[in-house]
């Protein structure tokens, strides 16, 4: 494989092959580096949506009810432990707070996790283990849960079903546009409808606002220049620079649940030859890798076309377009960081 750090001797992404065992995959059950300070306190709600700050009062009851003893004794009564859903946009600071309820009931006690790496522990510890391994914590939070995989949307709701009869309280976010106002129900509706019976025992907390991420950060924002990338990757520490195409190689032949081992003590990626991208398993690849990237605070350096119509008008329109507006939102912030590099290293 040719890669464009072949020529300015800076290390590839694309030769990064990561081995994880599955006592790691337990392990990084935490809130991701980039929410290592958030807490409910730091939440800026907007009081032009009262619904965050009512999220956060709510959230500080349910994380009081997680870590109170329960009661002891020949009359004590035997309480449903506490299951919320988010519900809302992307960027309007469900993980900020997902995050804060985690830290407020203790990270010892809580697993936290986004959807697919909940799926990847359960396909390398199997269905059992990892209810028993799950069922030690009090708290478990599942990050942008998703309902377009019909067997594990199934699977996860089985595991959650578990969990909840074990007494572990749940808490789970998801998506939806930021164009479509009101369709925030709507998704709630199919959360509550695929968990079935689950359902009544989840609350449903709805947080509207806009993507903050779009207050201080444009995405779609012009390219970097091809030798600017390739510079700035030859004298800043900890950088990879790679070919795009390489890079979506690469990804094809290491499993999603490797992707955060993939990125350990790299503190910026740079792309060359960024293009669209038009195959949808690619794309999905691509969005999980964005994912850890952003969960890791690693700035990205982007030639090529950039982000500019990274994915397609009939990606957008189809049934993954909520992972594919959160990945461009995300990574139109890790893009501006990496532009921020430039000159400095």
């Amino acid at each position: 494989m040719t890669t464009a750090s072949t020529a300015a001797g800076v290390p590839a992404l694309a030769d990064v092959h990561p081995s994880v065992p599955p006592s790691r995959l337990l392990a990084d059950l935490v809130p991701p580096p980039h929410f290592a300070d958030a807490r409910f306190s730091t939440y800026r709600a907007n009081p032009r949506y009262p619904s965050q700050a009512q999220t956060v009062a709510r959230l500080e009851e349910v994380a009081a009810t997680v870590v109170k003893p329960p009661r002891k004794g020949l009359f004590a009564r035997r309480t449903t432990a506490p299951a919320v859903y988010m519900d809302g946009g992307f960027g309007v600071g469900k993980t900020h707070l997902l995050t804060s309820l985690a830290h407020a009931v203790g990270l010892d006690a809580s697993a936290y996790g986004t959807f697919v790496e909940y799926t990847n522990l359960v396909g390398a510890l199997g269905f059992q283990a990892t209810v028993e391994a799950l069922a030690t914590k009090k708290l478990v939070c599942i990050d942008e849960f998703e309902l377009d995989d019909p067997g594990d949307t199934v699977l996860m709701s089985r595991l959650l079903r578990e969990l909840a009869d074990r007494g572990v309280a749940l808490a789970a976010t998801s998506n939806t546009l930021p164009e479509a106002l009101g369709e925030g129900r709507f998704a709630a509706e199919d959360f509550l409808r695929e968990i079935q019976a689950l359902a009544a025992r989840f609350e449903v907390l709805r947080v509207d606002g806009e993507d903050y991420r779009h207050r201080a950060v444009v995405t779609d924002s012009a390219p970097l220049a091809e030798d600017v990338v390739r510079a700035t990757a030859a004298t800043e520490p900890g950088a990879t620079l790679d070919a795009f195409d390489d890079v979506l190689a690469h990804l094809a032949q290491v499993h999603p649940s490797r992707y955060g081992a993939m990125l350990d003590g790299i503190r910026a990626v740079a792309l060359t030859g960024v293009h669209p991208v038009t195959d949808q398993s690619s794309a999905l690849r691509l969005v999980v890798l964005v994912d850890r990237l952003y969960d890791r605070d690693v700035p990205v350096l982007l030639g090529g076309a950039g982000e500019t119509g990274l994915f397609t008008p009939e990606m957008l329109r189809g049934g993954y377009r909520k992972k594919y507006y959160r990945a461009l939102s995300r990574l139109g912030s890790l893009a501006e960081d990496g532009r921020a590099l430039v000159g400095t290293a």
